[in-house]
């Protein structure tokens, strides 16, 4: 009889316990689940491409913008492609507070990613162009940037290049005069355009919510409780919206920046837009520093917890922080050798 007992009272902690794991097992999917939900109404995964009707993306108009966007020749002396500031192989950026132009002269913002810029609702920190196709021709006559004294200028060289006549009439089969300043731009902006670089996070907004790990879970969950996505979210987790650096407090004595960058205001000269910039986008962050409009911060957690400050007055612990930054790098892409290989017809230029 007492052994009856003993197995029974064995069986009921058995049954009791499997349900006790079954009930967590359960909460801990729902759980899951609501945050995936959470997630997919706050971000959206990349598309493939970013399209634009008004430049069609043709193979051949992709090849001809690779090729431009590493040509030197796009600069007044040979000295710089877009490549120069925004270096493929380092995730688009050249990974410095400011980037030398032509002449060695050194820019006044920090060389922002070309990867997925083509899904930001404008381009520069002050959103002075309203895509890549408006933005791509602007560098190229910048006075400090690629200093090309005019678009004729800039035409009249390519045109020299018997490969170049050949390429643009394959790009552009329907115009007369294919080789022209804006097809420079346009052809620019299509390989830009190719320029998408999904990443983990994309497969778990698409529903597999084991493609982040718990930890990274956590730090999305913290990112969006901390408030970051107010301005952080969509496709490219930011890139669509401007916004005064230094909302609640000063960035000056957090960054220690001794830049004279009002932002938006040297463009309107008003005062509402005094340190207005361009909210960046946060795809592939943790490789694209040093970070802000200046470049003033190199060290991401510095960055997150001054963004905490100046943005929320939210003091972020170390601990708080480094959750963010777990998840922050799982919006780190791996970039397809293809993509960052120069243009063979350059390798002998």
């Amino acid at each position: 009889m007492k052994k009856l007992l003993v197995i029974g009272t064995l069986a009921l902690l058995v049954y009791a316990c499997a349900g006790n794991e079954n009930n967590k097992s359960t909460e801990n999917k729902d759980q899951s689940n609501t945050l995936l939900s959470q997630a997919q109404g706050i971000f959206k995964a990349l598309p493939a491409t970013a399209e634009n009707p008004e430049n069609e993306l043709t193979p051949t108009k992709i090849a001809l913008g690779k090729m431009l966007y590493f040509d030197t020749r796009l600069s007044k002396t040979g000295n710089n492609s877009c490549n120069s500031c925004h270096n493929l192989n380092t995730f688009g950026v050249d990974n410095k507070s400011f980037s030398a132009g032509d002449a060695g002269k050194l820019g006044g913002r920090n060389s922002p990613t070309t990867f997925n810029a083509a899904l930001h609702g404008s381009q520069f920190w002050d959103g002075r162009a309203k895509d890549v196709e408006e933005q791509a021709g602007m560098p190229i006559m910048n006075l400090v940037e690629m200093a090309i004294p005019s678009e004729d200028f800039l035409v009249k060289k390519l045109a020299a290049v018997a490969l170049y006549q050949e390429k643009f009439k394959t790009a552009f089969p329907a115009e007369e005069k294919p080789l022209t300043y804006k097809n420079i731009a346009k052809a620019i902006a299509a390989f830009e355009r190719t320029l998408i670089t999904p990443s983990a996070f994309d497969t778990y907004l698409g529903g597999d919510t084991t493609a982040l790990n718990e930890g990274e879970k956590e730090g999305m969950a913290m990112f969006i409780n901390t408030g970051c996505t107010a301005c952080h979210n969509g496709a490219t987790v930011g890139g669509n919206q401007l916004m005064k650096f230094g909302l609640m407090n000063d960035y000056r004595p957090l960054t220690k920046s001794t830049n004279k960058d009002n932002g938006l205001m040297d463009k309107t000269k008003k005062d509402s837009d005094k340190d207005v910039f361009k909210v960046p986008g946060l795809r592939n962050i943790a490789k694209t520093h040093p970070y802000f409009h200046d470049g003033s911060v190199a060290n991401l957690k510095d960055a997150v917890k001054i963004m905490a400050k100046t943005q929320l007055n939210k003091d972020l612990s170390d601990a708080d922080a480094d959750k963010i930054i777990v998840f922050l790098n799982a919006l780190t892409s791996d970039i397809a050798a293809e993509t960052k290989q120069i243009p063979v017809e350059l390798s002998s230029k």
